[in-house]
């Protein structure tokens, strides 16, 4: 999972994004793979930090989606056989 993680916050700041604290605990909810929606992740999310707002949650979702590292199904899931490494 680190290796993921690693690939994943180098990838967000090539595209020009901060990674914050509150984005690296995002990540971590949604590498988990536990979550179906921006909800869950939320929930998920604010056991951690309860300063994470849902309007976080979305654009950090909307990022990972904009840099093809996740996609939308029936669960949101970190894919990376698309993205070179």
């Amino acid at each position: 999972m680190q290796d993921k993680r690693s690939f994943i916050v180098e990838q967000l700041r090539k595209s020009g994004m901060r990674v914050t604290s509150q984005r690296m605990v995002l990540l971590d909810v949604i590498l988990q793979d536990q979550c179906g929606s921006c909800k869950e992740i939320y929930y998920q999310a604010i056991k951690e930090d309860p300063t994470i707002g849902m309007a976080t949650v979305y654009r950090m979702v909307k990022a990972l989606e904009d840099t093809g590292l996740i996609k939308r199904r029936n669960m949101y899931r970190i894919d990376l056989d698309g993205a070179s490494a």
